[in-house]
């Protein structure tokens, strides 16, 4: 039954791509047809990455509202960005220090949050959540206090978009998520038991610090290769995997690839309504996802705190 809904879903994404790709502001010409299908490429891997990735630490936090910018990897690419345009004058290949400052805050991040040979789910999110504020911090500072216009098209990246100036970055993702998609679903029974807490973990003979360290490190690195390439997209990580769970269960065997599928969608069609909902203009990508993601996280923020009530 799973994998005919899959195989449907495979279906809609085909559909949904057919229609991104003539839908826009501008007629249809071989350099537009390129572009669009650079986008169309490109919101496919970042939405299935991104999704795969909420899925992931979702299950490993056991925890509803965990998203793949968790852990500040967002806010870490992002400030690298803004200190290379802002200390340096950096106007040329953005995700370069972005990935950079994305893979640092991981460092920072899990060394805080080591204890001896064990990493704290509950003092890595908390680790987490403090450096993610510490960084966002920074960016508005630099931000503020430099007067450099080529941050203007920093902020127009941090906001999410899914331009590409470089097939280089499409290829990048598409090695990101498609590496890492078929990594975490080698980990599904593992997830399945962490999910349900690491005791029963424990029993089934898992060594739990060494698949926690393993998927944080591979989901992070993932996570700051996407977001190096489209900037901060926000949501498609939390609400995605809830959708999935909606349509094929738990196992995560199942969840994560549909959860892919779902986010290669999702992105997809967002990015269609970035590009003709006010045209010519274009909104920001990370707009769409925010104002759909937004209502949902409070509706799960309200559904966990009546469970935990009860």
């Amino acid at each position: 039954m799973a994998n005919r809904k899959i195989f449907l879903l495979i279906l809609l994404l085909a559909v949904s791509a057919a229609a991104a790709l003539v839908i826009g502001p501008v007629s249809l010409t071989r350099d537009i047809l390129w572009l669009r299908l650079s986008r169309i490429l490109l919101g496919i891997a970042a939405g299935a990455g991104l999704a795969s990735c909420g899925a992931v630490f979702q299950a490993l936090l056991r925890n509803p509202l965990a998203e793949p910018y968790v852990l500040g990897v967002s806010s870490g690419a992002g400030l690298g960005a803004v200190l290379a345009v802002a200390l340096f004058g950096y106007a040329g290949f953005l995700p370069l220090p972005a990935f950079t400052g994305g893979l640092l805050v991981i460092f920072l991040v899990y060394n805080l949050s080591r204890v001896g040979q064990k990493v704290p789910v509950q003092t890595l999110l908390l680790s987490g959540v403090v450096i993610n504020i510490i960084c966002s911090s920074l960016i508005l500072f630099f931000i503020s206090a430099s007067g450099n216009p080529v941050l203007h098209d920093a902020m127009w990246w941090l906001l999410g978009n899914l331009q590409v100036f470089d097939s280089r970055l499409v290829l990048a993702s598409l090695a990101a998520a498609g590496l890492g998609i078929p990594v975490f679903m080698l980990y599904s029974r593992e997830l399945d038991a962490i999910s349900l807490g690491e005791e029963e973990a424990l029993h089934l003979g898992i060594n739990i610090e060494n698949v926690k360290t393993a998927l944080f490190i591979i989901a992070s690195i993932i996570t700051a290769a996407l977001v190096s390439a489209c900037g901060l997209i926000g949501f498609v990580g939390l609400i995605v995997p809830h959708m999935a769970r909606a349509i094929v269960g738990p196992k995560h065997k199942a969840l994560i690839i549909t959860a892919a599928i779902l986010g290669a969608i999702f992105l997809v069609l967002s990015d269609a309504a970035a590009r003709t909902i006010m045209k010519p203009a274009e909104i920001p990508i990370g707009i769409i996802t925010s104002l759909l993601g937004g209502p949902f996280f409070l509706y799960l923020l309200r559904k966990t705190r009546n469970i935990k009530q009860k």
